[in-house]
């Protein structure tokens, strides 16, 4: 097990943050391949959550596996700290994705990628409500401002015409984002008390059984179970498992704001990792402005 002294070494931070964010950006065109693979239609919310509660019951078992193999208690837990646990499974996987889903049905992916990188605002706004050492200052404004401005640049197409705000749609997804950045917070403090790999282990099982659940009541149906498609799942299961724990990892020894700031690289790249497997133009200018714009927010947040 590493100290703290290496989970608070900057380069070692913005090295895991960056993969946290390149695992979840990759899961951008791996959902939309495994939608066609499982044959789930772009209005099919049902089978959406249904999808979506397999692969987190899939990365919260395999947490669970890695703990045991490592000596770790699974099962004894407190009567506290299982409902704990239980309450963050709740809103960190359950409640964020059925906000996010439905909104993403209600809106644009262009409109939907820029109001989700929202999470990065919330997350420096509340911490410097919630944490004593972890406060705004200009550089954190402007940095937010600077990744924002790249994510939209990322995005820019003809959808960024359409300026109508939908309240089921860009509101849901926004919601979604305020939801994420206080789980954060919320498994932080969770983190002072239990292992980092149980809290990830539990938020994705109980949250993906939630999802699963509602999603058979609904009516949701996932099938054509290939090897292909079946792959699919289990990637999106091991990154959901890999990235949240190195995440939680990162909020549980750093601040919350110039970790959480790395989130608008998520929707950077992926934009670039759509592009690349989706067979879509990727050589393009405003991406590397958007980049440039995010790195440079990035650093003016984790500037002293």
């Amino acid at each position: 097990m590493l100290d703290k002294k290496f989970y608070t070494n900057r380069k070692f931070v913005a090295i895991i943050a960056t993969l946290c964010c390149l695992l979840w950006g990759s899961s951008y065109p791996a959902i939309k391949n495994g939608y066609l693979l499982f044959n789930i239609a772009s209005n099919d919310i049902p089978s959406k959550f249904l999808f979506a509660g397999y692969r987190f019951i899939f990365a919260g078992l395999f947490l669970f596996i890695i703990a045991k193999i490592q000596g770790k208690t699974v099962l004894n837990l407190s009567r506290r700290n299982t409902l704990n646990l239980f309450l963050l499974g709740i809103f960190q996987t359950t409640l964020q994705y059925i906000f996010f889903y439905i909104g993403l049905a209600n809106t644009t992916g262009v409109k939907g990628s820029i109001m989700n990188s929202t999470v990065a605002f919330f997350s420096v706004i509340l911490s410097h409500f919630i944490f004593a050492n972890d406060r705004l200052t200009n550089k954190k404004i402007f940095g937010c401002i600077a990744g924002f401005v790249g994510v939209i640049i990322a995005n820019i197409n003809s959808d960024m015409l359409q300026f109508s705000f939908t309240f089921t749609g860009d509101g849901f997804v926004v919601i979604a984002a305020l939801i994420f950045s206080i789980a954060a917070i919320y498994s932080k403090k969770l983190t002072e008390s239990i292992d980092v790999m149980i809290i990830t282990g539990y938020s994705l099982f109980i949250g993906g059984f939630l999802l699963v659940l509602i999603g058979y009541i609904l009516g949701g149906k996932v099938s054509n179970f290939t090897l292909t498609s079946s792959s699919i799942l289990v990637y999106l299961a091991l990154l959901s498992s890999i990235a949240f724990s190195l995440w939680n990892i990162l909020l549980k020894y750093n601040k919350v704001g110039p970790v959480s700031v790395y989130n608008f690289l998520t929707p950077i790249f992926g934009s670039i990792l759509s592009s690349i497997f989706l067979n879509e133009t990727i050589l393009e200018f405003k991406n590397i402005i958007a980049l440039i714009l995010v790195c440079i927010g990035i650093w003016l947040v984790n500037k002293i």
